[in-house]
């Protein structure tokens, strides 16, 4: 079962993932990450190109450190998060994700896109974050933490 929530209510800025890393318990170090549909604007120059190209495949302690050395604003993109006993190329023998013009988003039951993610991070044209995991913890952690979050299920309940 995938378990998901939404934040689109009470932050000035979305998606920092600081913030969001604090509010799951830092579990992102416990995956290994795709990005992909990337669209932000760290100042680094070289964590600009990396995130710029189809995809980017980064240990959850590398994203942790690119995050804290610069907490930018991420405004599209999917952070799929995988075990990190599976292997990069079986994650790219399917489709890589793409946030805007998702129409699985917008489906019940709620899903994550990659069949192999445990966790998937969606910041959403700077709007709001949308967080997906087969983990309901992380959700629940999520939702203490940005109390004017949403489920994902009730989200959708409203269109």
């Amino acid at each position: 079962m995938v378990y998901g929530a939404v934040n689109r209510k009470g932050e000035k800025y979305y998606t920092y993932l600081k913030k969001l890393f604090d509010a799951i318990n830092n579990k992102q170090l416990e995956y290994n990450w795709l990005i992909t549909d990337c669209t932000c604007y760290p100042e680094n120059h070289k964590t600009d190109a990396m995130l710029r190209k189809d995809y980017c495949w980064l240990t959850g302690e590398e994203l942790t450190d690119l995050v804290t050395q610069e907490d930018f604003q991420w405004i599209w993109a999917v952070l799929s998060g995988f075990d990190k006993s599976v292997e990069l190329s079986d994650i790219l023998k399917h489709d890589l994700p793409y946030a805007e013009d998702y129409e699985g988003f917008w489906c019940k039951p709620v899903s994550m896109q990659h069949p192999l993610a445990k966790i998937e991070i969606v910041p959403w044209d700077s709007s709001m974050t949308m967080i997906f995991s087969d983990d309901k913890s992380i959700i629940d952690s999520f939702r203490k933490a940005y109390p004017q979050s949403e489920n994902f299920g009730e989200y959708l309940d409203e269109f």
